[in-house]
């Protein structure tokens, strides 16, 4: 069988975000199995492809808001008011629908579509229509977009982000509807968008690159505790904020927290043992520096990847209940938390008692659960072949 992933960003280098590191997942798995893959859409800017030859790139895009200048933003806004969708998908607009018709055809014969999340979908759609599809929600997109307006603290940014839950919300409905089979990466999220039938759609288990990596001596701690994350997107930045505005002043004064990944121009606390450390080349490194891994989502659907990464690590955790999405059975030493005081308490003990435990058992179950819920995807576009052992 030879499918077409079609998403916004192809992969290239080792994957950093959870959105690339959810995509090679997903890729390696449907490639394990047995299916031909040729991945379809467009290149950060001066990134290549980490996998050239199954690669077809449509141009170059940087598609972040956060760093685009005020009238690359307002360019966005009226092109998106004016062409009816999502502000997400309208940053794709950068070819024609005809530059990536010719794309398909370059490719050649092809059984099927994997559509990979909303935005390359919505800003091309129709044009997957003459074959069956795969649907991968990363996220039920509307609702995060209803809580980002709930959250925004301005007027402007709140019905901007109303507009965008009320296009997400259709834009899903039809991508669901004429999916042959649909992913969610949380099994919440199959009733969500409506596809909660076992024919229908199935919650993928994830892995991450910490699942191939192996300790080659004692962690050297550096911090009690350690975030890491992409804090400009909105859903992260809800959880981030809840964790510094509420639990960091609980905590004591020598207690130290190091902060990495790209933040919001701004972000800051008074706490004095609170450090915004910026982009970290070692990402695995860093989080096995700090005694606990606080994991603070507050927001957002989906799964959340640095919690699986945290458990693939084996390292000590204290978790609200939306950082445990799509996790079936956290490990003994994550401490569950809702609430800003037994969050600060839980933090507290965890750095002081916690211990790491052997991942091997959560790793094996993550890989062999992915290549089962795969399959039934599959399965429902006409492939047969079984797993490899």
């Amino acid at each position: 069988m030879h499918l077409v992933f079609a998403t916004s960003i192809v992969p290239h280098g080792s994957p950093a975000t959870g959105y690339e590191i959810a995509n090679a997942a997903i890729i390696d798995a449907l490639r394990r199995v047995g299916v031909h893959v040729t991945v379809l859409g467009f290149a950060w800017p001066g990134k290549l492809p980490s996998d050239p030859d199954a690669t077809v790139v449509l141009g170059e895009v940087d598609v972040r808001t956060d760093s685009a200048s005020p009238l690359q933003k307002l360019a966005w806004l009226a092109k998106a008011v004016a062409e009816g969708v999502t502000f997400s998908s309208v940053k794709l607009r950068t070819v024609a629908r005809d530059q990536v018709r010719n794309a398909l055809r370059s490719i050649g014969h092809v059984d099927g579509y994997v559509l990979n999340s909303v935005q390359f979908a919505g800003a091309f759609e129709g044009l997957f229509d003459d074959r069956p599809t795969i649907f991968v929600a990363h996220n039920v997109e509307h609702r995060s977009a209803e809580e980002n307006a709930d959250a925004a603290r301005d007027l402007l940014q709140k019905l901007l982000y109303r507009r965008e839950a009320r296009l997400l919300e259709s834009l899903e409905r039809r991508l669901c509807e004429h999916a042959r089979f649909v992913f969610t990466l949380a099994e919440e999220d199959r009733d969500a968008l409506g596809v909660g039938s076992p024919g229908k759609s199935t919650a993928l288990p994830l892995v991450t690159p910490a699942s191939a990596w192996r300790a080659s001596g004692p962690r050297m701690l550096s911090y009690d505790a350690a975030l890491i994350g992409t804090w400009t997107w909105q859903p992260n930045r809800i959880g981030l904020d809840w964790f510094l505005e509420e639990v960091v002043p609980l905590l004591p004064e020598e207690f130290t927290v190091a902060i990495a990944g790209s933040t919001p121009a701004g972000l800051q606390s008074r706490h004095p043992g609170v450090s915004f450390v910026g982009r970290v080349d070692d990402a695995i490194g860093f989080v096995r520096s700090g005694r606990v891994v606080p994991l603070v989502s507050r927001a957002g659907s989906g799964v959340q990847l640095k919690t699986i990464e945290a458990f693939e690590l084996g390292l000590p955790a204290v978790a609200t209940s939306r950082s445990l999405r799509g996790i079936g059975r956290p490990p003994q030493n994550c401490i569950v938390a809702d609430n800003a005081v037994d969050f600060a308490d839980a933090l507290r003990s965890a750095a002081r008692d916690a211990v790491d435990v052997d991942p091997t058992r959560f790793r094996r179950d993550q890989s062999a659960a992915l290549d089962r819920q795969v399959m039934l995807g599959l399965s429902a576009m006409g492939y047969r072949e079984k797993v490899s052992a």
